[in-house]
């Protein structure tokens, strides 16, 4: 940026200095007119009030401004930025002083991918040297960074030798700075300058150059979101196939369906195509298991939701098909999508989940998997390709990496190696499964294993060989596999785990053996995943107990098996693990005499109808009872062996009988009575000393206080939705505690601060001042309009201010502190004032109605890139400072001549944006900058702003002539892109009092 633009430079101490300015002016008097007088601009107001939070970033751009700024830089910055790629867009507000800021040297290092675009002068800004000095000493600490050099109308070898412009520059550097800062910045240049990357020259066709790029990045980063597979072994040659019948470069919707048995590798191919190709297109989803999500209730909703969360990129709530139908055809197929349908079988109807399939982008694209080429003959135009069994190249490839582990071999297990990989028949799955299974075995139980293989039959081969592995387990890892293939698959792990560990199954080492063996996997959200081969292996298994009589087996999951055995007293103690579900049928009771001879039942789960009957002498072994939606429930349960107690939207009073039982379950950890709507008051439950988890949510008639200090082993805490206002008890006595959230709390301990364990607290809606907090907090959700002290929350992610009534004053320097927040949330549906800042928040599509506002001072959404319109920005009366450049998606504003105390309006880089109504009567206007907005044609008559200090017009090359601007007497800074091009701008210049031009 020229040097003649000082004031545009110093933005990110001005925008913190006008904030609190502007604030404690309105607390002084709110209904004084602002004064004219300002120390500070404002002009580069979006780009400098945006914090720096760990990890916010995936690419840090690193450029010398006037050389590509509006050009190149800006160009490339809006490929990352329209494709949702956190892009940090180098800030010279942030280059001052001597020093690097700690904020730009925190970008650098979260920062995934640097791209330092050298240009003729990058090497005369020691600040650009600077960036790609701490660039490199990133790279050198091996951290997952990745460089990208472009080597702008530069010849590398220039940058290599310091030769042309880089000579000249850093002789200019020799004279001002220390030899060894001058020879770290020279061979930084050399690092950079050996590592490949793009050289962009004057032949280049740039638009070309910066779509390589882009999807060079999308494809490094990819590697971050895409889809997990790590068997991709031999899947080359696949991925080639379906990527031809793709046909990415021609017009029209393309379904390719993968078919193929069980096992084979469906899933893995279809896979590795989407993290191949997903970087070609607008948005792309994978949807795991459809068979699997179709057969639970509300199934085709569910798929709905999910594709249209992923593609959106926002939580979707749809209600039903015809709703979800109808947003997919309004929202989704406006994009060009891919969308992997994984496991499809013959219960998936595509029109009754998408809609019609003509409505989808001419460019998008479906992957589905199947076991039945059936179910591909609704598709008129689907192109097939059949997964066939892996080469016996690749099947001793996949075997070994599982046998024996990365660079192990062992030439006296060779042949057996022969003998097993030709026992899987080329499945990859069977490969895995018993490859993991004989892992640091010796050779004599490999032997045993092959012999016991050979005796089963071939036709049935992947099966036998996955109950090989099964049969290789303790009695407890069995136990624990069998309850989550039938039970717990899309379940976190955190409640089964209590149950397994108060019956002596060693979860911790039990699930780890699983995972080792191939036959589980933890997936990122914390949750069971199994290969559908596997899940139904387990599920086989428990029917094989008693193929004819499934009242004895030792796991009941079906509805109708379950009604089945209860209806008709067919009860016995082989039964361990029951779910029954009376759905919505209030006349169904079950009484204690269908239970009676479930003496060997540990985990017991009954949605709706209604349970009557003595249960105190039944049921003897029950460690995990569920009881949900319940329309009436025993009194009288034998609780002394359970340890989680879910009784979730039941009919419970608090002269409910059964609460006595409740008191003597003194091994209880969970209790779980969310939306027991009928309770007043918190249940006593102060004799059960041992609880780790209290869930009182939803519950909305119950107020009062709870006591809390007898809960010396309470990890987490849910009252939200309640009417409770006190916690009772010495709560620095919960030193495990990990999470509060409340929502109507009035005071809170003071003690809380001690609780070093405690990451979550949540007061949504409780008007609580907050003493000290932890530092442990990771997640911070409030409502009260004052600020506690963050200095200290280092770990703070994820910091909310909603439903405020007052004006939470926030300290200008806080963000330097909270170095690892990820997301700020402020909501402002109850807000009467409030200094909004929501810039960057490139999700976001539309914002509430803002009317409300009528003390709003600050409005900053720069950066929301996805944002249409701004509603009720007409009504913001007491509005001093609106900031939304960047919003390229905003083409029209309403009015602005309401907003009459506005000094300072950025609307810079709204390429979208015709015209600004209004703006001639803002008599208080002391800062408009509005470059690169190239849709303006005109302003109105600018010659009653009489307070304007800063105009900026640069690159509004539709802009030919401005009115008024003689009668600017208080005008310091003009920017202008080209006053020769357009003469009749500058009419009357002459009379101006102005410090800068440019």
């Amino acid at each position: 940026m020229d040097t003649n633009w000082p004031s545009f430079l110093a933005t990110a101490a001005l925008l913190l200095a006008a904030v609190s300015i502007l604030y404690r002016r309105q607390k002084k008097n709110s209904s004084s007119k602002p004064s004219s007088e300002s120390n500070s601009s404002l002009s580069d107001f979006d780009s400098s009030t945006r914090p720096l939070p760990a990890g916010n970033y995936e690419v840090f751009l690193s450029f010398r401004g006037p050389d590509v700024r509006t050009t190149f830089a800006d160009s490339l910055y809006h490929f990352l930025d329209h494709s949702k790629i956190r892009t940090f867009f180098d800030d010279e507000g942030l280059r001052k002083g001597e020093k690097i800021a700690p904020s730009l040297v925190q970008a650098i290092q979260e920062s995934k991918i640097y791209i330092p675009i050298l240009s003729q002068g990058y090497a005369s800004s020691k600040w650009c040297l600077e960036e790609l000095s701490l660039m490199v000493k990133s790279l050198n600490q091996n951290q997952g960074h990745i460089l990208l050099p472009i080597f702008y109308f530069v010849e590398p070898r220039d940058a290599r030798r310091q030769e042309g412009s880089y000579s000249r520059a850093f002789r200019q550097h020799s004279r001002k700075h220390d030899a060894e800062t001058v020879k770290e910045w020279k061979e930084a240049l050399q690092v950079v300058s050996h590592m490949k990357g793009w050289h962009v020259t004057e032949s280049d066709g740039q638009g070309a150059v910066i779509d390589k790029i882009f999807s060079h990045v999308w494809s490094h980063l990819m590697g971050n979101y895409r889809i997990v597979t790590d068997e991709l072994i031999g899947v080359e040659s696949h991925v080639k196939e379906v990527r031809d019948l793709l046909d990415l470069d021609s017009k029209g919707v393309k379904i390719v369906g993968i078919y193929g048995m069980g096992g084979i590798g469906k899933t893995t191919i279809s896979k590795a195509v989407y993290n191949d190709v997903s970087s070609r297109f607008e948005r792309s989803c994978f949807l795991e298991d459809i068979r699997e999500t179709l057969l639970k209730n509300d199934g085709a909703v569910t798929l709905q939701n999910k594709i249209i969360s992923s593609i959106m990129r926002h939580d979707s709530h749809v209600k039903d098909t015809s709703e979800g139908i109808h947003i997919i055809r309004d929202k989704v197929c406006k994009y060009k999508v891919l969308i992997v349908l994984d496991n499809v079988d013959r219960r998936f109807e595509f029109d009754n989940i998408f809609g019609n399939l003509r409505d989808f982008s001419i460019e998008s694209r479906f992957i589905m998997t199947t076991r039945d080429i059936r179910v591909l003959d609704f598709f008129e135009e689907c192109r097939l390709f059949e997964a066939k069994v892996m080469t016996r190249i690749d099947s001793f490839q996949l075997f070994r990496k599982h046998a024996f582990g990365v660079g192990d071999h062992q030439e006296e297990k060779e042949i057996l190696c022969e003998e097993f990989v030709k026992a899987a028949a080329g499945l990859p799955l069977a490969l895995k499964v018993i490859g993991s299974l004989l892992f640091r075995k010796e050779k004599r139980v490999w032997q045993e294993k092959l012999e016991e293989l050979k005796e089963r039959p071939s036709d049935t081969r992947v099966h036998e060989i996955l109950k090989i592995s099964y049969n290789d387990l303790t009695p407890a890892e069995k136990d624990i596999f069998l309850d989550i293939a039938c039970f717990f698959v899309g379940k976190t792990k955190e409640l089964p785990f209590y149950m397994w560990n108060d019956c002596k199954f060693y979860p911790e080492s039990s699930v780890s053996s699983l995972i080792l063996r191939s036959l589980l996997r933890i997936d990122e959200r914390n949750q069971f995943w199994m290969h559908d081969h596997i899940r139904d292996l387990g599920r086989a298994i428990v029917r094989e107990e008693n193929i004819k009589q499934s009242w004895k087996r030792s796991r009941i999951w079906s509805e109708e098996e379950a009604l089945d055995m209860l209806e008709n007293g067919k009860g016995n103690d082989k039964v361990e693990v029951l779910r029954v579900n009376l759905g919505d049928r209030d006349v169904l009771k079950l009484t204690d005499e269908e239970f009676r001879n479930l003496s060997g039942v540990r985990f017991l789960e009954v949605r709706g109808g209604r349970m009557t009957g003595d249960f105190s002498k039944i049921l003897p072994n029950i460690r995990w009872l569920q009881l949900c939606l319940c329309r009436s429930i025993p009194t009288d349960v034998n609780l002394k062996k359970v340890i989680i107690l879910n009784l979730e939207g039941s009919y419970v009073r608090d002269d409910w009988k059964g609460w006595k039982r409740v008191k003597e379950g003194k091994k209880l950890k969970v209790v779980n009575l969310r939306q027991c709507e009928d309770l007043v008051k918190a249940p006593d439950l102060s004799s059960c000393g041992r609880l780790e988890v209290i869930n009182l949510e939803l519950c909305t008639k119950m107020g009062g206080e709870l006591h809390i200090g007898n809960f010396k082993n309470l990890k987490l805490l849910r009252l939200s939705s309640s009417k409770i206002t006190e916690l009772k008890g010495d709560i620095q006595m919960l030193q495990d505690l990990e999470e509060i959230d409340a929502s109507n709390l009035t005071e809170m301990p003071a003690g809380i601060g001690n609780l070093n364990s405690l990451e979550i607290l949540m007061l949504i809606l409780s008007r609580v001042e907050l003493p000290a907090l932890p530092t442990s907090l990771k997640k911070l959700w409030l409502s009260s309009p004052s600020v506690p002290n963050l200095l200290e929350l280092k770990d703070l992610e994820d910091l909310c201010f909603q439903h405020c009534h007052g004006a939470p004053e926030i300290p200008g320097d806080i963000w330097l502190h909270l170095t690892k927040l990820k997301k700020l949330t402020v909501s402002f549906s109850h807000c009467k004032s409030l200094l909004l800042q929501l810039n960057d928040c490139a999700s976001i599509v539309r914002l509430p109605d803002l009317s409300a506002l009528k003390n709003l001072t600050l409005l900053n959404i720069s950066g929301c890139t996805q944002l249409t319109e701004v509603t009720g920005l007409e009504s913001l009366e007491s509005l001093q400072v609106l900031a939304m450049s960047r919003c390229k998606s905003v083409s029209k504003l309403p009015d602005l001549s309401i907003l009459e105390y506005l000094r300072y309006l950025n609307i810079s880089k709204c390429t979208q944006l015709k015209e600004v109504i209004g703006v001639e009567r803002l008599e208080w206007l002391e800062l408009l900058a509005m470059s690169h907005c190239k849709s303006i044609k005109q302003l109105s008559d600018l010659s009653g702003l009489k307070y304007l200090k800063h105009l900026d017009i640069r690159q509004c090359r539709r802009l030919t002539e401005i009115k008024g601007l003689q009668e600017l007497k208080s005008l310091e800074v003009l920017g202008v892109h080209d006053p020769i091009s357009a003469p009749g701008l500058m009419d009357g210049m002459s009379e101006l009092h102005q410090k800068y031009l440019m």
